[in-house]
């Protein structure tokens, strides 16, 4: 089954990694990518930007809205996601356990109902970065 560990903290603990912190954090998630990429449960992540950039549409009388940010009230953030294929729900929670954010955030792990994988297209060099230049 395919479930998507949800990955949510404040975004000021992104931006108060030191130097040192960060590749702790990187190498963290490195360490689980590897795991799960060798026992060919790994399907996709990505981290997403901050909700500064984010656009939010919603009804709002005649027709949808546009508003810049989310605009939520919350102290944590949704901050990027893995999608793995386990075989329960005990194995998806050990690859959240292994990710640093379940210290200084939350993990959530919601199965997915549906899902249309499709293979990779080549860079267009459009701003797709790999997980290691991330913060």
């Amino acid at each position: 089954m395919l479930y998507a560990l949800l990955i949510y903290q404040a975004e000021e603990v992104n931006e108060s990694y030191s130097d040192s912190e960060l590749s702790e954090v990187l190498a963290a998630h490195g360490r689980m990518q590897e795991k799960a990429k060798a026992k060919g449960d790994f399907v996709a992540a990505s981290k997403l930007m901050p909700t500064s950039s984010s656009t939010t549409l919603r009804l709002e009388g005649e027709g949808p809205g546009v508003i810049d940010g989310p605009f939520a009230e919350t102290k944590e953030q949704f901050g990027g996601f893995y999608l793995v294929d386990c075989a329960n729900l005990d194995e998806a929670m050990d690859y959240a356990r292994q990710l640093p954010h379940v210290n200084t955030g939350a993990i959530e792990i919601r199965p997915v109902a549906y899902a249309e994988v499709v293979p990779p297209r080549e860079s267009t060099g459009k701003g797709i970065e790999q997980l290691e230049s991330c913060s």
